[in-house]
């Protein structure tokens, strides 16, 4: 009788997944512009005619954020892994462009609670793209 076993690293399964068109699960430790529950929910990223053109230089902003270093792209996607300076957690950040806004969705891999970094990140993603003139005006 043989016994096959395997073990992966909780990452690997995130490593080239696409989630951003996904809700957040149950945990505290995800936020999206895509799900309507509060603890969850991010406002609306809306790109103005200038940011539209711009998503080079939006890619380079979402590089500036603590930790960030590039998983993937492609013409309209982006996924960001950021880890964390003293433990080194990885959250996933994923930007995604379509119909003239940005689909955000920051998730931590590991872990319960967040304690509010990846809705942090995501606000502080918005600072950048306000600051360069990227964004609608409400």
């Amino acid at each position: 009788m043989a016994i096959l076993t395997g073990c992966g690293s909780p990452d690997s399964a995130h490593s080239n997944a696409v989630r951003v068109n996904q809700v957040c699960g149950e945990k505290p430790n995800c936020v999206s512009t895509l799900d309507s529950r509060e603890e969850h929910a991010l406002a609306p990223f809306e790109l103005n005619e200038r940011g539209l053109e711009q998503w080079a230089d939006i890619e380079q902003l979402a590089l500036t954020l603590p930790g960030a270093s590039l998983a993937k792209r492609t013409e309209d996607y982006l996924h960001i892994e950021c880890t964390s300076t003293v433990f080194r957690f990885v959250d996933d950040f994923e930007v995604q462009r379509h119909s003239g806004q940005l689909t955000v969705r920051s998730e931590s891999r590991t872990g319960y609670s967040d304690f509010g970094v990846n809705r942090e990140r995501a606000e502080q993603f918005r600072a950048l793209l306000n600051e360069a003139g990227y964004l609608k005006k409400n």
